[in-house]
């Protein structure tokens, strides 16, 4: 995943052999790797890393400051005759490697990526310096919206945003610091990410669920044990009552349930059930009173956290204290007073970032909040240190877009702060950030996502499809979102070069052709064929920091190269498309609160009439996605979930005639919304019960035929190529586990 680290710049040494050891053991830096145990150890402490990780380090090793290429770890992993994906696998290796090392792929202290070749080993191996080259220094930070109000799949479509590269450079106040000690608790694989967790008061336990159950681990023995629940009873653990045996957890339920707030005892006993509605709860200091995010409404595309109430620990006494605007909020975190609260206020806006959002305190005494920090970039967690420093996470600054870090800001009585400190240098998103009574350990979540595109092959008219393959292979994200009009070429943006540009690649290349560069501190997004297929039409969201009514350009960039037109500009775009010759119509949709409103355009003259008729009611941008028809006569609509009722797909007719309901039993919601080639049905990725995600093709008279199953990555849209021959899709991988913050 795209990582990034503020490390020094290293100096260029002679290349050296490594010499002999008589133990055995190769150390480097604070590290030592016994090839005899088969252990890497930090300061002594092992470090869980699994084998193909410890292969390729090993290997590294026993050639420092030499290019290891990529065929020879192949080699010496897999067995000639072994079937692997072996570009995922590779990548995903070398990343848990650079996790387990504390390392970064931009920055590296230890393992440097050489472009199409392979890896070097930088730091000196038992005492004797390899040959190194000089890694460029980080960029100082960078803004993109995180993990905003919840999991799942809204938390996913919100990382959408992320991934379609809406994002800018910020700078944000730093100084120095001591030297903190980070090191990951637990140790899931991709396959199974962590999904909350948060430590003991006292900081000798660490609670934390997955997708098989709540577990206890012990923080400096690694003992780990699972915490009985009942079947069903999926939990995430958010806050430890003082006695140290009591959890309380937010309830996830089914996808078409409301979250709710319960007790759980480690010990055993069945969970107690405190709030019917709410999630994201925290006790105060001396466990007295709980502090929770609630909605107006028990639908779920509503929990996107609009209010904040307060009740006493048992659920008892609930009263609301701020909300009921188009505000949302980020879960609260206690004074050691315990008379103040602090969180994030966010809202909804056009670009990026597409949640602007501030850090607030609010005097519970007098009802009165200040803002004590705003900044483009910010995550949607706070944490209250016993000396008064509120902890939050910040986005990085290009390239290093998909990272962010805790900061540190200290807060006086009189509401005054100081400049940010700095506190973390790590890999992936930093959220759910929790801290011990004495201030001395922070947990906190490191999550990495690295969406990728894939082609997909259909067989007997669009009913079988072909496993994916994989096109890109870059360690960015890269989203698909059209095809050349001979379906021989996927257009997509990636952010492989810094900011998002558009890019163009073959089926059967290696490595993309850019179609438009985009300019320091702009982004490029949702690149579509115009009607003719020899142009595309594209936008530029606002930049990070911008009023949120300033205006998205859409622009048009011809194929054959060219510099690029703008054809209109209005807040709020959020997605276009066109229909194919002979039809010439064009949409476009344009979210203000409260609802999305649909425009007819021309991609050579520009805007043209609405279409009231098309106007959708949605709390946010993300509840709803829709597509047109390839003969220009038909729009797709489909709530993205959260529907007590069964999930419906609607079809409007954009002149006369009925429209029509498609219903999608079996699936809680729909993620994403593409017309087949031939309009004669689409393609939508349908919510499993547990998240899981299928892509499914919908007939327009209501058959359903499923094409793909995704259980152990995020799935997103299909694009189908002209001819109908094949299906563009990005799928994601990425690790989720949980860290400490140790001497901050």
């Amino acid at each position: 995943m795209l990582e990034t680290r503020g490390a020094r710049l290293q100096t260029v040494t002679g290349a050296q052999t490594m010499p002999a050891n008589t133990d055995g053991n190769l150390r480097f830096g604070m590290f030592e790797l016994d090839r005899r145990a088969g252990e890497l150890r930090r300061n002594g402490s092992k470090v869980r890393l699994q084998e193909q990780p410890f292969q390729i380090l090993l290997t590294l090793l026993e050639r420092p400051g030499e290019v290891v290429t990529r065929e020879e770890l192949r080699s010496r992993l897999w067995p000639d005759d072994t079937f692997v994906d072996f570009e995922h696998s590779i990548n995903t290796a070398v990343r848990r490697l650079r996790d387990a090392l504390g390392d970064s792929a931009e920055n590296p202290r230890f393992v440097e990526t050489v472009a199409r070749r392979g890896y070097r080993f930088l730091a000196p191996v038992n005492g004797v310096e390899a040959a190194v080259t000089s890694p460029p220094l980080a960029a100082a930070a960078f803004d993109s919206t995180r993990r905003w109000w919840i999991a799942g799949p809204v938390g996913v479509a919100l990382f959408l945003g992320i991934v379609l590269g809406w994002h800018a450079a910020h700078r944000h106040a730093s100084s120095s610091i001591s030297n903190p000690s980070e090191r990951r608790l637990t140790a899931n694989a991709a396959e199974l990410p962590v999904t909350a967790g948060v430590i003991s008061s006292d900081g000798k336990y660490l609670a934390f669920t997955d997708a098989s159950g709540l577990f206890l681990r012990q923080v400096d023995t690694g003992e780990t044990h699972p915490v009985a629940l009942p079947v069903g009873f999926l939990a995430k653990p958010t806050s430890w009552f003082p006695d140290g045996t009591h959890l309380l957890v937010t309830s996830v339920g089914g996808p078409q349930e409301p979250e709710s707030i319960w007790e759980v005892s480690v010990v055993g006993g069945a969970p107690r059930k405190l709030v019917s509605q709410g999630a994201w709860p925290t006790l105060c200091p001396d466990g007295s009173k709980m502090a929770y995010l609630a909605s107006p409404t028990q639908f779920k595309e509503a929990a996107l956290n609009k209010e904040i109430w307060v009740a006493r620990s048992d659920g008892g006494e609930p009263r609301k204290l701020l909300g009921g605007g188009e505000d949302l909020f980020g879960a609260p975190a206690w004074s050691p007073d315990g008379i103040h609260l602090a969180y994030m206020r966010g809202r909804f806006a056009s670009g990026m970032p597409w949640i602007r959002s501030q850090l607030e305190v609010l005097d519970l005494s007098t009802g009165q909040s200040r803002v004590v920090v705003s900044a483009a970039g910010l995550g949607n967690d706070v944490a209250w240190a016993p000396d008064g420093r509120l902890i939050y996470s910040l986005a990085e600054s290009v390239p290093n877009q998909n990272d962010s870090n805790l900061w540190a800001v200290r807060v006086d009585r009189n509401g005054h702060s100081s400049e940010p400190t700095r506190l973390t240098h790590g890999t992936g998103g930093a959220s759910l950030i929790s801290i011990t009574t004495d201030g001395k350990r922070i947990a906190y979540f490191r999550q990495a996502v690295e969406p990728d595109v894939y082609i997909i092959d259909l067989e007997s008219g669009g009913r079988k499809a072909t496993p994916p393959r994989r096109l890109t292979f870059d360690e960015r994200a890269d989203v698909p979102y059209s095809w050349t009009p001979d379906s021989k070429s996927v257009i997509f943006i990636s952010d492989r070069n810094g900011a998002f540009s558009i890019f163009r690649q073959g089926m059967q290349d290696t490595e993309p052709d850019t179609l438009v560069r985009a300019r320091e501190h702009e982004d490029l997004a949702v690149p579509r064929l115009t009607p003719n297929g020899r142009s595309i039409v594209y936008l530029i969201p606002p930049a990070s920091g911008a009023p949120a009514e300033n205006p998205s350009r859409m622009m048009r960039a011809s194929l054959s190269g060219g510099p690029s037109q703008e054809i209109l500009e209005a807040p709020g775009i959020s997605n276009q498309q066109c229909a194919r010759l002979p039809s010439t119509v064009c949409i476009f949709s344009r979210f203000e609160p409260g609802h999305e409103r649909f425009f007819y355009f021309d991609p050579e003259k520009g805007l043209g009439a609405e279409i009231p008729k098309a106007e959708i009611n949605s709390i946010n941008a993300y509840d709803f996605n829709w597509s047109l028809s390839p003969d220009g006569r038909l729009l797709a609509m489909a709530r993205r979930e959260g529907m007590k009722q069964t999930p419906t797909i609607r079809l409007l007719p954009l002149s006369d005639g009925p429209e029509k309901l498609i219903p999608v039993p079996g699936w809680a919601g729909i993620g994403t919304l593409d017309w087949a080639a031939d309009g004669k049905s689409l393609w939508a990725t349908g919510f499993n019960s547990d998240w899981s995600k299928t892509l499914l093709n919908v007939s327009r008279n209501g058959a359903l035929h499923r094409m793909l199953d995704e259980k152990s990555m995020m799935l997103g849209w299909a694009i189908p190529s002209p001819n109908g021959k094949h299906l563009a899709i990005w799928k994601a991988h990425g690790d989720s586990n949980v860290w400490m913050l140790e001497n901050f």
